[in-house]
């Protein structure tokens, strides 16, 4: 057998012995015997079946606000479950706890009188806000407005539209064309000019709605520009486009305000939500919808539409029990005003490090948010497997950054903990 038959042979090995699991946005040659496979959290930690302790600076995929394992969250899952677990919300059904969520989550909304609409999670959302874009102008008379603008970076999920108006442009390749959904372009992230020049080059009655995130999260954790999203929200009532924000990260306190909207003084048409709603402790997702969309579906008249719309687990009550309980810590704990609070000492630790370390070139904080960009030729995977060594996690971003956003339950000394672990991987990454 001849060396290069002896690799394919252990190759072959390797992937029959793999996992049956196919991970999700995963190089999958490369990750490979190198899984971490979670078996529990405490806190803001988790520990690996290795028995590897790790401070979740992640929270997960952004979304373990009030840390994991939390007792009142895992009981309000069981004694739900034992009432009833779930049962649809369709036609003239419902459900107690989907319909108490509901009353919950328009009185948080950052629009006056909102309707909401549930569903399993962000991408879900961004599907359901885009159809109900379209389908908005359609009842308008307006046929013609039909596209979706997003932002240079932006990450709305994995679905359909979300692939579609993906600002990063590898979430999009490889699916025959540029666009699963062919009615989308792009706008510039940071440059309000660009972005009207867009609208103008498309002609405003072909748009029906602007997407953005508040702060961008995989794009590499990016702030808007000062005036950025002031200045979107006027060119999209100036040319009678909606307004779509993504707050499925940023919702629920992670800004610092229940919505992001709130802290930038924006006032949308549509909002959709997931992550924190439950805290990542059930999958549940949604839109938060103004008047202007929802009151011609709520008109008494032969001629009053059907948004055509709907999941199996939209509504799911244990779901909805268990977002009610995760709602109630973050208003008893205080733990939206604790993020601002952190975000400062975010803030300060992340300057520091920057000053200190060659090699980081960029920080941006933006709640209890943050992104550090590293110089090119260091880099941030093999940055964030040294962290993981030095038992924390962190996870690379676009623009060679990482990510901080632990739970708002952490102390300020463990956020200063943190970032020290990130600083060590990245002096010893950068000294090898």
């Amino acid at each position: 057998m001849t060396l290069t038959d002896a690799h394919a042979a252990t190759d072959a090995a390797r992937v029959l012995d793999a996992p049956a699991l196919w991970s999700a946005q995963a190089h999958m040659p490369s990750i490979l015997g190198r899984q971490l496979v979670i078996d529990r959290g405490e806190g803001s930690y988790v520990f690996t079946t290795e028995g590897q302790r790790l401070f979740d600076g992640t929270a997960g995929l952004w979304h373990a606000n009030v840390g994991h394992a939390h007792p009142e969250l895992a009981r309000a899952a069981f004694e739900q479950m034992q009432r009833l677990e779930t049962y649809h919300i369709f036609a003239r059904y419902s459900n107690d706890k989907a319909l108490e969520l509901g009353e919950r989550l328009a009185a948080l909304a950052p629009m006056e009188r909102a309707k909401v609409i549930l569903n399993s999670g962000g991408s879900d959302a961004i599907d359901v806000a885009c159809k109900l874009a379209r389908r908005h102008w359609q009842q308008q008379g307006r046929p013609t407005k039909q596209i979706i603008l997003s932002r240079e970076h932006a990450y709305h999920g994995l679905h359909a539209y979300g692939t579609s108006i993906a600002g990063l442009p590898f979430n999009r390749e490889g699916y025959g064309t540029e666009s699963l959904v062919p009615e989308t372009a792009r706008v510039s992230f940071d440059d309000l000019a660009q972005v009207e020049e867009t609208i103008e080059r498309l002609g405003a009655d072909r748009i029906a709605a602007i997407v953005a995130e508040p702060v961008q999260g995989t794009g590499g954790v990016n702030p808007p520009e000062p005036g950025y999203l002031e200045g979107l929200q006027r060119l999209a009532r100036e040319h009678d486009i909606l307004l779509v924000l993504d707050e499925v990260i940023t919702g629920f306190g992670r800004t610092g305000e229940m919505f992001a909207a709130e802290r930038f003084g924006i006032e949308p048409d549509l909002v959709t939500f997931a992550k924190g709603v439950t805290s990542g402790y059930a999958p549940l997702g949604g839109v938060l919808v103004a008047p202007r969309l929802w009151e011609p579906f709520y008109v008494d008249a032969p001629d009053t539409p059907v948004f055509r719309h709907g999941a199996t687990y939209a509504g799911h009550a244990t779901a909805a029990a268990v977002a009610l309980a995760n709602l109630d810590i973050l208003e008893r704990d205080g733990l939206v005003p604790r993020v601002r609070e952190l975000e400062e000492v975010l803030r300060r630790e992340l300057e520091a490090l920057r000053e200190r370390q060659e090699a980081v070139v960029d920080v941006r904080v933006a709640g209890f948010l943050g992104g550090i960009s590293l110089d090119e030729r260091l880099g941030n995977e093999r940055v964030a497997d040294r962290a993981v060594d030095l038992g924390v996690i962190t996870r690379p971003l676009r623009g060679n950054t990482l990510q901080l956003s632990p739970p708002f339950i952490v102390s300020d000394r463990e956020v200063v903990d943190y970032v020290a672990a990130i600083e060590q991987a990245i002096v010893e990454e950068a000294g090898r």
